[in-house]
């Protein structure tokens, strides 16, 4: 007999106010990221009251037994617009959804959003995000005009992150470097969206990120973006490449492997994969104090999403666990 869950939340979960995209649609755009916003700015019909109805929302989330959701601001939020628009289009969108976690406090959390482009200006709106606004953490959308979060530039973001304890979430977006995934419809989740979060992981890691800044907390979707199935071959060949000098180019020494940096500061989520082989593995990789639950609503469905939490063969404690207490734990939720 498998024990339903008696709390379930989704941490993964999208929405857009009207206000943000009349807004954000007619915003300069940096050019290497026209293709993906044009796209996006394509959004009506169906799926853009998916995003914006969130009445219609917690009725999917009651008919499927889900009882909260993290909210996001829909990917790839302020990142593609010049510093000047984007900070304040940030905290516009924050106001916006802390004034939908206070309406439901039950039923929503949220994770705020910055503009990396200004790191200043972002370390200062994660203060705001987990203090007066009493937000959850923060979702980067990967790369930001093709800059990654090791640079040097965004110390500042980082440092704001470990001090006021705030997960990012980092989902992924278009590929920094487009044109080999141009074809065959290859740009976004059929296999650009994870390896780009991948790679932006992985700079993390190797670059000393973590070293840097031991206490921060990232949060990786669709199960770890791939990298939880190579973690024994990365250790492998990341202390082959130490050993050899040149072997991998430049590379910085590392206090600890690269699967102890992702086994501890690292969390991972189930969004989109609805697998019970890729949780079983991602079990054995991370552990399961290191899996939350979320279904990437509106863009795959919350009930199937729950059938597969329900039937999962996962233990009673495993089960709970994913479901709701690491979320709590990772999120500081009620």
């Amino acid at each position: 007999m498998i024990n339903h869950p008696t709390r379930v939340i989704a941490v993964e979960e999208h929405v857009a106010t009207e206000q943000f995209l009349a807004t954000a649609h007619h915003l300069p755009v940096f050019e290497g990221d026209r293709t993906e916003v044009d796209l996006m700015r394509m959004v009506e019909g169906p799926l853009r009251s998916a995003l914006t109805d969130l009445d219609g929302r917690i009725a999917a989330m009651d008919a499927a037994g889900q009882e909260m959701a993290v909210l996001s601001i829909n990917p790839p939020g302020v990142q593609p617009y010049p510093a000047a628009d984007a900070v304040p289009l940030a905290r516009t969108v924050n106001d916006s959804l802390a004034s939908l976690v206070r309406q439901q406090p039950d039923r929503f959390g949220a994770l705020g959003t910055v503009a990396p482009q200004d790191p200043a200006a972002a370390a200062d709106e994660i203060e705001r995000v987990m203090g007066p606004l009493g937000l959850h953490g923060i979702m980067i959308n990967s790369h930001t005009e093709g800059r990654y979060l090791d640079e040097p530039q965004f110390a500042p973001l980082l440092e704001a992150a470990e001090a006021a304890k705030a997960p990012i979430y980092l989902h992924p977006r278009f590929p920094s470097m487009l044109a080999p995934y141009n074809a065959y419809g290859m740009q976004a989740a059929v296999w650009g969206y994870q390896a780009e979060a991948g790679l932006h992981a992985m700079r993390l890691i190797l670059s000393g990120v973590f070293d840097r800044y031991p206490g921060l907390t990232i949060v990786l979707g669709h199960l770890g973006e791939g990298i939880p199935y190579w973690l024994k071959r990365i250790d492998n060949r990341h202390a082959f490449a130490a050993r050899i000098p040149g072997a991998a180019g430049a590379m910085p020494k590392l206090r600890l492997t690269p699967s102890e940096y992702f086994r501890r500061n690292f969390v991972i989520t189930t969004s989109g994969i609805d697998d019970p082989a890729v949780l079983a593995l991602a079990l054995d990789a991370v552990g399961e104090d290191n899996i939350l639950f979320a279904v990437d609503a509106p863009y795959e469905d919350t009930a199937d999403a729950m059938a597969f939490l329900r039937s999962a063969p996962l233990s009673d404690a495993q089960r709970a666990k994913i479901s709701h207490l690491n979320a709590e734990r990772v999120f500081t939720l009620r």
